[in-house]
């Protein structure tokens, strides 16, 4: 994997593609850092070597060119902060304002472009526009794992324009090794845990994990539908018709594989979507009618996290229940109190995905896991044996 220590940024313009697609609150302040932390070696690695820093990136989702909200000119004052420089500042990431600023920029500087979707073409792939990101810099550093499951302009086209002169960050190098422990040769015995709403968002990462996996846990919404699939009763619980079939062949399959596919045994239902209402514990295939299951039960929790105390090898994709809810939660809290304890037991532990990732943040337990995936989607992707254009492009 060519890195950016198979460099020398001396007297060089690095054009790094980040992913600081941060949250901002109504002030325009960030309240979570994280992606850019991430980020932080790689820029100052860079810096050290006496070469300047050419920084690109999308925030949120604009529909039509320019928004204040998505401006990451928000993001001017803390990145100041943390690389202890004044970072400069371009109103667009092409044309004048970008060439202007990255011919003026010297070495140890900063520059951050603005927010690249402010183009459609940015996420057409479009080539003319790739070419004029790509005249900004003398080498392409590719440090957003979040977007490397995308063939946009800024990371995937741009690379062709950059060959013997493009590499991967630092985090994306992290991104791709720790992945690969669990896609390469895991350590036995290797648990799966995946939670979420809908089998129909999991079905491609199911389908390949079963021939990889010992243990494949299954809870959130999306274990009601595999519980009906058994002949279960699950009141109004969520549940995807259109996927009993597929989950009851799944079923099937597993067995036949030798996989264990572990489904709660109890749920914590009300008959609300609610934090308050007619709130009880029940077996997960009795749910009365008119109550919906909102979490895994207690019984569950000891089963599954007996179930991880013996893994070798773990990978936490999605919550046990609505954990945003504080009625619903002790279910995805203790999975993650249990895949931190398997972990400091020795087991290799990833977690990836958003809700997965907020849990392990909310419960302060990111330093107890081996390691947090920084995309979701990009990460489930690359479970499922899909290239990425990201990395191919830089691969390539």
């Amino acid at each position: 994997m060519i890195t950016v220590d198979n460099f020398s940024f001396a007297g060089k313009k690095a054009l790094i593609r980040v992913d600081f697609n941060v949250p901002l609150n109504a002030q325009f302040e960030i309240t979570d850092t994280t992606r850019i932390d991430e980020a932080l070696p790689t820029l100052r690695k860079i810096l050290a070597d006496g070469g300047s820093v050419i920084l690109m990136s999308h925030l949120g989702r604009p529909k039509e060119g320019p928004e204040e909200k998505f401006s990451l000119k928000h993001l001017v004052p803390y990145l100041s902060k943390v690389l202890n420089t004044s970072v400069h500042f371009a109103e667009n990431c092409i044309g004048e304002p970008a060439e202007k600023a990255s011919a003026d920029l010297k070495p140890g500087e900063v520059l951050l472009l603005e927010n690249l979707r402010f183009h459609k073409e940015e996420t057409k792939g479009d080539e003319s526009f790739s070419e004029k990101l790509a005249r900004l810099g003398d080498i392409y550093v590719n440090d957003a794992f979040g977007t490397a499951h995308r063939a946009h302009a800024s990371t995937a086209i741009i690379a062709n324009y950059f060959e013997g002169r493009k590499c991967f960050g630092y985090l994306m190098a992290r991104e791709v090794e720790n992945i690969g422990k669990v896609t390469d040769n895991p350590g036995r015995p290797f648990v799966a845990v995946l939670g979420g709403a809908k089998v129909s968002d999991k079905l491609a990462i199911i389908e390949n994990l079963l021939p990889k996996t010992d243990v494949l846990i299954i809870g959130g919404g999306m274990m009601f539908t595999f519980i009906k699939a058994q002949g279960g009763s699950i009141g109004s619980s969520l549940c995807e018709e259109e996927m009993v079939e597929t989950c009851r062949n799944l079923l099937a399959d597993a067995e036949a594989k030798g996989v264990k596919i572990l489904l709660p045994v109890d749920t914590v239902i009300n008959n609300a979507f609610a934090n308050e209402g007619t709130i009880s514990t029940v077996p997960s295939n009795q749910i009365p009618d008119g109550f919906m299951g909102l979490d895994i039960g207690p019984e569950s929790v000891r089963l599954f996290n007996e179930t991880l105390l013996n893994a070798k090898t773990i990978l936490w994709n999605g919550p046990m229940g609505v954990f945003e809810m504080s009625s619903f939660e002790n279910g995805t809290r203790e999975v993650a109190l249990g895949v931190a304890e398997a972990t400091s037991a020795g087991a290799f532990s990833l977690v990836g995905g958003g809700d997965s990732v907020a849990a392990v943040g909310k419960y302060n337990l990111k330093e107890q896991v081996s390691y947090v995936s920084t995309g979701g989607g990009a990460m489930l992707e690359f479970i499922e044996g899909k290239e990425l254009p990201g990395i191919a492009a830089i691969n390539g």
